[in-house]
This record gives structure tokens, C-alpha cells and sequence, in this order.
């Protein structure tokens, strides 16, 4: 889908990756293949931006009559500690921009084009005893200066454990991304979402965590 890319807001988005670039080092060096971390970003909802409706399914509002534009996808995926177990009773949150590459945050200004209302935005699951946590979103798209992603946080006993981004596999935006060259083979592979289609025909992928 085509969209408006305000200039400043993509210079906006170049300067704060660039700034984390020495943060990024020394994550490169210490993730011990853990699922590396990543910058939160500006537009982490506070909660009172937050739909009513912040269920683990961001692509259908409880008040809306249909599903939110875009392809509708699943992401899955199992969290572990580092020694392998899993963990259960773990908070994890998804934001991402809608179709049109908004986000849900007040701070995004990009007036030039109109969030869709039918998409949630933010969203959380808690996983289950095996450590999994399932989403029904829309596949990631677009955003000013930035290559299609998901933002993704866990919390575990209500301690921030993790904050990263998942990408798409092989998408073209990706190597011109820095936020994404920045990480080496191994962490690119941990967070790359491989979408497939399911027994039901939606696109799902699985992306495991490891705290």
C-alpha cells in the first residue's frame, strides 16, 4: 500500500538509530545467543493510548464490524530462559503501525494519512505452560525510514525482561535498515519471522524467545 513518507519524520527515525548504534555494540557482544534486544522506540503506547480491546488479536476491535485492513497473519513462538526452560505465565506485547503505516501512539503525526480504525494496534498474550504465546495480526509494512517489523516486549513476574523487534525474511528494506544491519547472522536469524501458510491458509510464523 502507498503512503505518504513525511521527510523529517524518516530523519527523525535515521538519528535515533543512529544514536543507539554504541548501545547495539555492546548488545551484539553479550547476547550469548539469546534473542537480542532493541531500542523501544517513540511510539510505545502508554496505556491510556491503548484500545479497551488489547487482546492478543490486533486484527479485529471488539466494536468493529470487520477485520482490519491489510494480510492477516499469526505469530507464534515458545519463551525460554537461558537454561532452556520454558516459561509460563509470561506477558508478552506486540505494537506495530496499521495498513496504511500509523501507529496508535498520539505522538505519531502523520496526518497526511488516516489510521485504521479497525486495527488494534497493541496487543498482549500470556503464555502457557509450555512457555507459548499466539498473535492474529496483519503482516508488518512499511514505516518512514524504517523496514517493515514488530515491536515485541516481555515481561515475566511484572520485570521487563525483554525488547526487541521480529522482521520479515528477506525483505528488501531490510539491509538498508540500520536498526536490522546492525545485528549479526544469528541475532538476524532470531528475530526473522518466515511466514508459511497454515492448515487454515493464513500465514503464520513461528518465533521463539530466549530470555
Amino acid at each position: 500500500m502507498r503512503y505518504h513518507i513525511n521527510p523529517a519524520r524518516r530523519f527523525a527515525a535515521l538519528a535515533m538509530a543512529l544514536a543507539v548504534l554504541p548501545l547495539l555494540a555492546v548488545t551484539a557482544c553479550s547476547a550469548s545467543g539469546r534473542t537480542p534486544s532493541a531500542v523501544e522506540g517513540p511510539f510505545y503506547p502508554t496505556p491510556e493510548m491503548r484500545p479497551a480491546d488489547q487482546d492478543n488479536d490486533l486484527a479485529r476491535i471488539a466494536s468493529m464490524p470487520h477485520d482490519a485492513a491489510g494480510e492477516i497473519v499469526r505469530l507464534r513462538g515458545r519463551v525460554f530462559e537461558r537454561d532452556g526452560a520454558a516459561v509460563a505465565g509470561a506477558r508478552v506485547e506486540i505494537w506495530q503501525v496499521d495498513n496504511n503505516g500509523r501507529y496508535i501512539h498520539t505522538d505519531d503525526d502523520n496526518h497526511d494519512t488516516p489510521r485504521d480504525p479497525a486495527f488494534q494496534g497493541f496487543g498482549h498474550a500470556m503464555t502457557d505452560a509450555a512457555g507459548a504465546y499466539s498473535f492474529r495480526t496483519i503482516n508488518p509494512v512499511l514505516y518512514s525510514g524504517r523496514t517493515p517489523h514488530i515491536h515485541v516486549k516481555v515481561f515475566v513476574g511484572g520485570r521487563e525482561r525483554l525488547t526487541t523487534q521480529f522482521y520479515l525474511d528477506g525483505h528488501p528494506d531490510n539491509s538498508g535498515d540500520l536498526l536490522w544491519w546492525w545485528l549479526s547472522e544469528a541475532e538476524r536469524e532470531a528475530v526473522t519471522m518466515r511466514f508459511q501458510s497454515a492448515a487454515d491458509g493464513t500465514p503464520t510464523a513461528s518465533v521463539d524467545i530466549l530470555l
